[in-house]
């Protein structure tokens, strides 16, 4: 299924790393399921209001009294896409965001919050970053006040960026440089993407994250975080008129900024790219993608059928054929994971020690091969289509993913896409739908594979 907005790392590790399965995810279990009537789901996002105040600031208001709690996100269009000198600087600001402001001390931000029972985070991506907070209702005022103060007032400091930049470089170490998966999703971003900011990542190279000055931080901020590139959503039990007073009495104030957005496009791959990463580890890894269409294409729900045909739970093919039958791997993965400008769409393998990452390569194409030359089965786009009908009504659980929703698409869309009408994109996927995107994109000429494997040894390297 589509990976929008999350963590790409974190969200990899959760495809590797599955739990044991369900009923439902066994080899042997593929009932089908009939398709439901969207008339009969009710949509909350259908309720939301767009209020744009004159400086440009969007704000999106969703009223849902079902639970005493409101979800406040502030999704700023930046992302490490825009980082035209030094990477890194949008995720820094993440950290930096938290530090203190002319009126509130570091750390206080997040302590208010937690006090009155609330959970504040923030994310980024390559096309946003976005700041949250749930919360009591009777705390929204106070999260407004604080979420302005620190977009109007925000010190940057060359103490706070010297510790702030510390500590992204540690978890710049933990995450990619200690980790086998984070080095080989470096290389294939870095080997996919040949133009486009999106090859580098969004926690930056460790030499711009070591050189960037308070001077860089302090432009970036100015021209990122103004009114007309936010976009403020409120989920919840709250009174839309009420914030909406507060948010112009705060936001309001603030001044819009001439925002820039780079124009690189990726050209057209020519020819298939191959990458191996040495790495000391206890088996091999194996990574693969393909170009793929940006949110919101038409292909999209046919590519999210394909990679949970090849890869979603324990009953997908390549679970069944790699790490079920072949015993070769320990896991696999993948997903057709959207972007604003472009996508792709991507394999992993964690192969068993012992074996050979080649012959793991090979029962991946194989597969992959096998749908392009004799395509998907009812059944099989059936079962997918119920799962990606789950993982989409589940969006609609809690205040939070509410208002995630609502900040994210309009930021992608102008607008949220009702459910009925993602739902209805979805059923109306063929097993011909499905052959079709994986022999239009899936192409070998078009492939960009990674190798991650332990470094030869002293007598391997002679021989070389």
């Amino acid at each position: 299924m589509r990976i929008r907005g999350a963590h790409l790392l974190a969200s990899i590790a959760a495809l590797l790393w599955v739990a044991a399965p369900s009923h439902a995810d066994d080899p042997a279990s593929t009932a089908v399921l009939a398709a439901p009537s969207v008339a009969d789901i009710d949509d909350p996002a259908a309720r939301m209001r767009t209020t744009v105040l004159p400086n440009g600031l969007t704000v999106l208001t969703l009223e849902d009294r079902a639970t005493p709690v409101v979800s406040f996100q502030m999704l700023v269009k930046v992302g490490s896409r825009d980082e035209a000198r030094y990477t890194g600087l949008a995720h820094l600001f993440e950290h930096m965001m938290f530090k203190g402001s002319k009126n509130v001390e570091p750390e206080r931000h997040a302590q208010l919050v937690n006090a009155r029972g609330g959970n504040v985070n923030a994310y980024t991506s390559q096309d946003h970053t976005v700041y949250f907070e749930d919360i009591p209702s009777e705390a929204l005022e106070l999260v407004i006040e604080l979420e302005h103060e620190r977009v109007a007032h925000l010190e940057i400091s060359e103490e706070t960026l010297f510790s702030e930049r510390d500590v992204v470089l540690e978890e710049r170490r933990m995450r990619t440089e200690d980790r086998p998966m984070g080095r080989g999703i470096e290389a294939l971003l870095a080997l996919t993407f040949q133009a486009h900011p999106y090859r580098w990542p969004i926690i930056g190279w460790r030499s711009d994250i070591a050189k960037a000055t308070v001077e860089v931080c302090q432009e970036f901020f100015d021209t990122y975080y103004a009114p007309n590139n936010m976009i403020l959503a409120i989920a919840g039990d709250f009174d839309a008129a009420s914030a909406l007073a507060t948010i112009e009495r705060t936001f309001g104030r603030l001044e819009p900024s001439t925002v820039p957005r780079s124009p690189t496009e990726e050209p057209v791959q020519q020819g298939a790219r191959r990458s191996v990463v040495h790495f000391e580890a206890r088996a091999p890894l194996l990574l693969a993608a393909w170009h793929a269409p940006p949110s919101g294409h038409a292909d999209a729900e046919a590519l999210d059928v394909l990679s949970s045909v090849l890869s979603a739970g324990r009953s997908s093919r390549l679970y069944r054929k790699i790490v079920y039958e072949a015993e070769r791997a320990l896991s696999v993965g993948g997903s057709y994971w959207e972007l604003s400008d472009a996508g792709i769409f991507y394999i992993l393998g964690n192969v068993r020690p012992g074996e050979s990452v080649d012959v793991v390569e090979a029962l991946f194409l194989e597969e992959i091969e096998d749908v392009k030359r004799n395509g998907v089965t009812e059944d099989e786009v059936a079962k997918a289509k119920r799962q990606l009908e789950v993982s989409l009504v589940n969006g609609l659980a809690t205040s939070h993913s509410l208002a995630q929703r609502m900040a994210v698409e309009v930021a992608n869309f102008g607008r949220v896409r009702p459910l009925a009408e993602r739902l209805g994109a979805i059923y109306a996927v063929t097993p011909e739908d499905v052959q079709r995107v994986a022999r239009t994109y899936l192409r070998d000429d078009k492939r960009s594979t990674v190798h991650v494997v332990a470094p030869p040894n002293e007598a391997e390297a002679a021989e070389q």
